[in-house]
């Protein structure tokens, strides 16, 4: 597929960025295991790489509760409380190892097994999560758009024919750096904040 800005375009919007899960869509009725899977898995398409890629499964599932990361389900049933701490932990596992996400979460949510001890109620913090990632989304198409522009007056004075493969190794080598350095930091802050005792 050939580089230009609709096709850049096309795959920016193709990432879900904006598609995110309002608490309003969140059903109202606690739900099975099946069930469940089948509304994030169907929810959060766009955190796959690949329409193959399998999703959130059960053994995850299994295992956030095992590791006292998510709320044990009641009755075999999973509520709205259930299904944002996923969608949360979902979007946080792709950069975050299960083991950092435990501690950022254990000092808010206190006991896992009550809402009734949390820092910041759950639902508070999924609303705010939302809010934050629709601003950023608009930042960072913001100054994509701006990188884009300087990366191709970079590439200018390069005949044609090799011009297109240039402009995309420098934007994939951009978008690389500043996931790094955001990775970087998040990690840097939870060995600094996060060490496991309570301050």
């Amino acid at each position: 597929m050939e580089y230009n800005k609709a096709t850049i375009q096309t795959i920016i919007e193709s990432l879900g960025l904006t598609e995110d899960i309002q608490v309003d869509d969140i059903p109202d009725i606690n739900l099975y295991m099946d069930q469940l899977l089948e509304f994030l898995n169907n929810r959060l398409y766009w955190l796959k790489r690949e329409s193959a890629d399998k999703g959130l499964t059960k053994t995850m599932i299994n295992n956030y509760t095992k590791d006292q990361l998510l709320i044990p389900p009641q009755n075999r049933k999973y509520g709205r409380q259930h299904i944002m701490l996923l969608i949360l932990i979902s979007q946080l596992k792709s950069i975050l190892s299960i083991s950092d996400i435990k501690k950022i979460f254990a000092p808010i949510l206190n006991d896992i097994n009550t809402p009734d001890d949390d820092v910041i109620p759950l639902q508070e913090i999924y609303i705010t999560f939302l809010e934050l990632r629709k601003e950023q989304f608009a930042e960072f198409y913001d100054t994509f758009e701006e990188k884009v522009k300087y990366i191709e007056s970079k590439t200018a004075a390069i005949e044609t024919t090799n011009r297109n493969a240039a402009e995309l190794l420098l934007i994939i080598l951009m978008l690389v750096a500043q996931a790094n350095a955001s990775k970087r930091l998040a990690e840097k802050m939870i060995d600094t904040f996060f060490t496991g005792k309570e301050e």
